[in-house]
């Protein structure tokens, strides 16, 4: 697949009330744009690139109920105890298998979180746009659904600090530093703290990204990674309940 001029986005929708973040890399994962903006702004960015996979922080779509379905079941390993985890979606129930917490999806798209739904809107609206779900096909313009979390533990071989702490801020910067992303180096943070500045109460958090902003760029990595490596990623759950794709061939049993 040839991507000269393909953008590599990555949004998070899941501050809910509060406008979109988005990440934009090219091809040599070099930062293009990071910003934010309501729905219609964001859809705006994206229809303005010419190829672009766009990757979504979101559920693709509502549970479909398949991990309620005996012959999904037998497929999977290990094979869930009868009774068990039948509101989970596959993708869903597989993370977990690997010590990856991440939330549960409702069968009822009006019984979802708001960011979820977000996120459901998102993808229809980018379908409706000619993106197609991603596949190792050659169309110019695909979705992946992308979980930030897991992505920064299958980066980080463990489970990430939490991101509302500085240290999991630094934590996922350096982790996207480490994979020549060109963003600042975080550690440089620590060569700017003074005694002067701990006794203010003013620290240098300008030269780290904001939460938001490093789920959105580890989004749009995991987007670059599954279109020039996808040999290099791991898509969990079943295409036709949706699929997260994880920037990493080989999972660890557990994080």
């Amino acid at each position: 697949m040839f991507f000269a001029h393909t953008t590599f986005l990555g949004i998070d929708p899941t501050a809910g009330q509060r406008p979109f973040v988005y990440a934009a890399l090219d091809e040599d994962l070099r930062l293009l744009a990071l910003g934010q903006g309501d729905i219609d702004e964001v859809l705006a960015f994206v229809a303005g690139q010419r190829q672009a996979f766009v990757a979504i922080s979101a559920p693709r779509q509502p549970n479909k109920g398949l991990m309620g379905q005996d012959e999904i079941r037998q497929q999977l390993s290990p094979v869930p105890r009868p009774g068990r985890w039948t509101d989970f979606r596959v993708a869903e129930y597989q993370l977990r298998q690997h010590n990856i917490n991440i939330p549960q999806t409702n069968l009822i798209e009006m019984e979802c979180s708001n960011w979820m739904r977000m996120g459901f809107s998102l993808f229809r609206r980018l379908e409706a746009l000619g993106y197609q779900p991603y596949s190792t096909s050659e169309s110019s313009r695909q979705t992946l659904e992308v979980y930030p979390h897991a992505s920064y533990a299958v980066l980080l071989g463990q489970n990430p600090f939490s991101k509302h702490t500085l240290e999991g801020r630094i934590q996922r910067q350096l982790a996207l530093y480490e994979q020549q992303i060109n963003v600042p180096d975080p550690m440089r943070f620590f060569e700017e703290i003074t005694r002067h500045r701990l006794l203010s109460g003013v620290l240098p958090s300008d030269m780290l990204y904001s939460v938001e902003e490093l789920d959105a760029l580890v989004a749009a990595y995991t987007a670059w990674k599954a279109a020039v490596h996808p040999n290099q990623i791991s898509c969990l759950g079943i295409a036709e309940e949706g699929q997260i794709v994880l920037p990493g061939a080989e999972l660890k049993s557990r994080y």
